[in-house]
C-alpha cells in the first residue's frame, strides 16, 4: 500500500465503484453518480422545523396480538386459532374481562368490524382516542400490487428473501436485502440537508448503526443515552498530564501522507468537532431540561423498571430542543427496541415489550407538549416499523415468521383515531393468507414511506427518486398525515 500513490479523491471514487450496489446486487456507480447529481440539484428549501422518528421493533412484532378485530365473527376465529392446548396459549382475554384487550373506535367505520389493541398498551389507547395516533393496517415490502394468485404463481416481481430477518429489516429500511447501501431516511436527509447549517445533524441514530439513515451524501450521526459521545483522553489531563492529552489529540487528528491514516484523522476530527457542537446545544436531562422518563410497569410482574426505549426518545427530545442552536430545519431519527422474535413464550414476552413501547411513546408525546416552552407535537412525527408480521397460527406458545403487519403513526399532524386500510379478515385461508395466516401486504413500504415523505416536504419527483417502486402503485399517499 505504501507504493500506491492514488489521491484521497481517487481512493474514494474507487471505493464507491466497488461498494455501491443496486437492487439486484450489481455495481451501479454511473447511475448512482447521476442520481446524486440530480438529487443535489433538486434539494428543497424549507422554512419550518420538522422531525421524523423511526421506531423499529427488531425481531418482527406479532401484529395480530397488537391490533385486533373484536366483532363476534372475528373474535370467534381469533380464539379458535390462537387458543392452544399448550400452557403458553397466545390468545388474549376479551374486551371487558380481567386483563382484556382495550377497545378502540375508529372515526371511519369498517362495516361489521370492531377493534382493540393489546392490553399492555393503555397509553396508546389514550393517544388513539385523543386523535394523535393512527393505525395503518397490513403494511409490508411489495414491488407491485400483488394478489394471492400472483404470489402463488410468482407471476409478478416479489420481494427477495421473504421471511428472513436481516433481509426484511433491510427491505423495510432500504428497499433491498441485506447489504443495501442507502436507506430512505438517509435519502430524505440527502434532499433536505441543505436547509441545515450543520448537515451532520440531519440523520441521527440513538440506537447504533442503521442502514435506514445511510444517505448518498448524508452520514448518520450516532449518539448514546447521554447524547454526543466524546473521545476519551483528548481534553484536560491524561495520566495527570495536559501534555499527554494534547499529544493524543495530535496523534489521532494529524494529517499524513498515508491514505488510511489520513481518512482516520479526518473522521476523528469531524467527530470531535460534531461533539463539541452538539453537547452544549442539547437540552440537559432532568428537572432543568427534558424531564427524565418515569419507570414503566412490567405487566407480567407488576414490577417497576427503567425503560431504555424511553431514554432513547429522551435523547431525541434533547437534540430537538437544541434545533435552533444547531441551525437545523429537518431531522430524521432512529430508535429501536429488540426481542420481538417470539417463537416461544410470546404472551409474556410481547406483553412486556409492548408495555415499554406504549410507555415510551406516551412519554415522548408528553415531552413534546412542552419542550422548553414550545409545543412541538405538530412538527414531530413518529412511526413504527418491524422486520415483518407473524403467522396467525400458533406454534404452541409463540408464532413464526410472516409478512404484512400493522403499524402506528403518532404526532400532532397525524389524522388520528383511525385505522387506514381495510383490516384483514381474521382467520385462515382468505384472500390475503399466504400460509398459516401470514398476511400478503395491502400497502407497500414505499406507500407508507412516501406518505411520510410528502409531509416532510419532499416533492413528487423526489419521492419517486427515494422510493423506487412508488410509481407502480395507484395510491401514492395513504392520507394518514
Amino acid at each position: 500500500m505504501s507504493n500506491f500513490q492514488a489521491s484521497r479523491r481517487e481512493f474514494l471514487r474507487l471505493s464507491t465503484l466497488l461498494s455501491t450496489t443496486g437492487a439486484l446486487g450489481m455495481a451501479t456507480p454511473f447511475a448512482v453518480n447521476l442520481a446524486t447529481v440530480a438529487s443535489a440539484a433538486a434539494q428543497t428549501n424549507v422554512n419550518d422545523y420538522k422531525a421524523l422518528i423511526c421506531l423499529f421493533l427488531n425481531g418482527a412484532n406479532d401484529h395480530a396480538n397488537t391490533v385486533l378485530a373484536t366483532d363476534s365473527s372475528s373474535w370467534s376465529q381469533y380464539q379458535t386459532v390462537r387458543t392452544t392446548s399448550e400452557a403458553g396459549s397466545i390468545a388474549l382475554p376479551a374486551v371487558g374481562t380481567t386483563g382484556g384487550v382495550l377497545p378502540i373506535v375508529p372515526n371511519t367505520i369498517q362495516a361489521g368490524r370492531t377493534f382493540a389493541i393489546h392490553p399492555a398498551m393503555p397509553e396508546l389507547k389514550t393517544l388513539f382516542d385523543a386523535g394523535r395516533l393512527a393505525v395503518v393496517a397490513n403494511v409490508g415490502p411489495l414491488f407491485v400490487p400483488t394478489t394471492l394468485e400472483q404470489y402463488k404463481a410468482a407471476s409478478v416481481p416479489l420481494p427477495p428473501k421473504l421471511f428472513s430477518h436481516n433481509d426484511q429489516q433491510s427491505l423495510w429500511q432500504a428497499y433491498a436485502p441485506e447489504g443495501a447501501a442507502y436507506g430512505w431516511g438517509g435519502r430524505m436527509g440527502d434532499l433536505l440537508a441543505a436547509n441545515n447549517s450543520n448537515p451532520i445533524f440531519t440523520a441521527i441514530s440513538a440506537s447504533g448503526n442503521t442502514v435506514f439513515l445511510s444517505g448518498r451524501t448524508v452520514r448518520q450521526y450516532q449518539v448514546g443515552s447521554s447524547g454526543a459521545v466524546a473521545i476519551s483522553g483528548i481534553n484536560g489531563n491524561l495520566f495527570g498530564s495536559t501534555t499527554a492529552s494534547n499529544t493524543l489529540r495530535n496523534i489521532i487528528t494529524t494529517d499524513t501522507a498515508n491514505y488510511f491514516q489520513k481518512e482516520h484523522a479526518a473522521v476523528t476530527s469531524r467527530a470531535i468537532a460534531a461533539q463539541s457542537m452538539l453537547a452544549p446545544a442539547m437540552a440537559p436531562a432532568g428537572a432543568n431540561g427534558v424531564a427524565n422518563p418515569s419507570q414503566y410497569k412490567n405487566p407480567n410482574t407488576g414490577v417497576l423498571a427503567n425503560n431504555s426505549l424511553a431514554t432513547q426518545l429522551q435523547t431525541v427530545a434533547r437534540i430537538i430542543a437544541g434545533r435552533n442552536t444547531l441551525g437545523v430545519k429537518r431531522q430524521v431519527f432512529f430508535v429501536s427496541i429488540g426481542g420481538f422474535d417470539t417463537h416461544d413464550a410470546q404472551k409474556t414476552v410481547q406483553a412486556d415489550l409492548l408495555a415499554r413501547v406504549s410507555h415510551a411513546i406516551a412519554y415522548f408525546d408528553s415531552t413534546l407538549t412542552n419542550l422548553l416552552g414550545s409545543d412541538l407535537r405538530q412538527q414531530v412525527t413518529l412511526f413504527t416499523a418491524s422486520d415483518f408480521g407473524r403467522t396467525f397460527t400458533s406454534n404452541g406458545d409463540g408464532t413464526d415468521h410472516g409478512w404484512g403487519s400493522h403499524h402506528f403513526i403518532v404526532g400532532g399532524a397525524v389524522k388520528g383515531k383511525n385505522i387506514y386500510g381495510n383490516f384483514p379478515v381474521t382467520g385462515l385461508k382468505h384472500a390475503q393468507d399466504v400460509g398459516s395466516g401470514s398476511l400478503l401486504p395491502q400497502y407497500s413500504v414505499d406507500q407508507y414511506g412516501a406518505t411520510l415523505a410528502n409531509w416532510f416536504g419532499l416533492s413528487a419527483s423526489q419521492i419517486s427518486d427515494i422510493f423506487p417502486n412508488i410509481n407502480n402503485f395507484t395510491t401514492r399517499n395513504l392520507g394518514f398525515i
